[in-house]
């Protein structure tokens, strides 16, 4: 994919994610998404932080003292009480096709972190809707591929494994077979397990063995 579908791709799954939250309750927005600790409200806030100036990105991290894990919840959460549930998705829709992205990370980064995001959002609420296989093959081979920023714990333990997807051409690595539909595999990579009951393969016993024990 060149940068104009790259970013096609970002503005399209930003605008289903919107739509989705447009939808929900005030319970859905309380409940816990895929990521630990943060609710679907903390979720969609964070989605709408992906335009951050240097001034506002480093004066977070001042405050919460270079812990960005932290800050990021943090920030998050202040922005989800500022704005409310409303608010989210107005900006969410305000910001739609600009194609600033946060300083320090590519448009790679910002197209990881709208499909997993979405998928954070929509799979515990029981909505989930499918990730465009060329974006989602694009995104996990970042993934696996990550020098700066560093790569996540998830994808080195993916390491040792032929992942091979059954939806687009796309595989990776060496070692016992692990097949999936390739936003399962951009899942597993981002350490959502929620994606391995999709895992099949000769190598698919030692993938869950090695992720959950």
């Amino acid at each position: 994919m060149n940068d104009d579908q790259i970013w096609s791709a970002i503005h399209t799954q930003r605008a289903a994610v919107t739509d989705l939250l447009e939808t929900l309750s005030d319970d859905e927005w309380r409940q816990p998404s895929l990521c630990e600790g943060w609710t679907v409200r903390d979720v969609a806030a964070h989605l709408t932080m992906q335009q951050l100036g240097f001034r506002d990105a480093l004066g977070v991290m001042r405050h919460w003292r270079g812990n960005m894990d932290r800050a990021t919840q943090h920030a998050a959460r202040a922005r989800a009480a500022t704005l409310g549930t409303g608010g989210i998705v107005a900006e969410l829709r305000r910001t739609n096709g600009n194609r600033r992205h946060n300083i320090g990370v590519t448009q790679l980064e910002a197209l990881i972190d709208i499909l997993v995001h979405s998928q954070d959002i929509a799979v515990p609420l029981g909505r989930p809707f499918d990730l465009a296989p060329d974006a989602a093959a694009v995104a996990t081979t970042r993934v696996l591929s990550m020098r700066w920023p560093p790569p996540l714990p998830s994808a080195r333990k993916l390491a040792g494994f032929r992942l091979v997807a059954t939806d687009v051409t796309w595989s990776a690595g060496t070692g016992p077979e692990i097949q999936a539909p390739i936003g399962a595999l951009l899942l597993l990579a981002c350490g959502r397990l929620t994606a391995l009951p999709r895992v099949s393969g000769d190598g698919a016993a030692d993938l869950t063995a090695r992720l959950t024990g």
